[in-house]
């Protein structure tokens, strides 16, 4: 169960992030209740999972499903360039969360 909390405390990070993002400092309400919300919810699942979870082990894999995410819909919505070395390195931090998911 912990390992399924982190992995969505890890897609909200993206969430919270693009939102933050979106919400031009804070300044426009929608985005930024998202934000806060997503960021409140990632943060008590990221919480629940150090639980069961090594610290190092849970924080790096919900930073790299965030980041992974997060760039992805940069890339996806056209806001950030997309390229094969870009492409490969997001597979590259994929990779290294789903080992550490293996090793333990």
């Amino acid at each position: 169960m912990s390992w399924l909390v982190l992995i969505v405390s890890g897609v909200l990070e993206a969430v919270w992030a693009t939102a933050l993002g979106k919400s031009e400092g804070l300044s426009r309400p929608v985005p930024s209740v998202i934000f806060g919300v997503t960021l409140v919810a990632s943060m008590v699942g990221l919480a629940y999972a150090m639980k069961d979870l090594p610290v190092g082990t849970a924080y790096a894999v919900w930073v790299g499903i965030g980041a992974s995410l997060t760039v992805a819909y940069g890339m996806w919505s056209g806001a950030e360039t997309v390229s094969v070395a870009r492409i490969l390195l997001i597979v590259g931090i994929v990779a290294c969360v789903v080992g550490l998911k293996v090793l333990h």
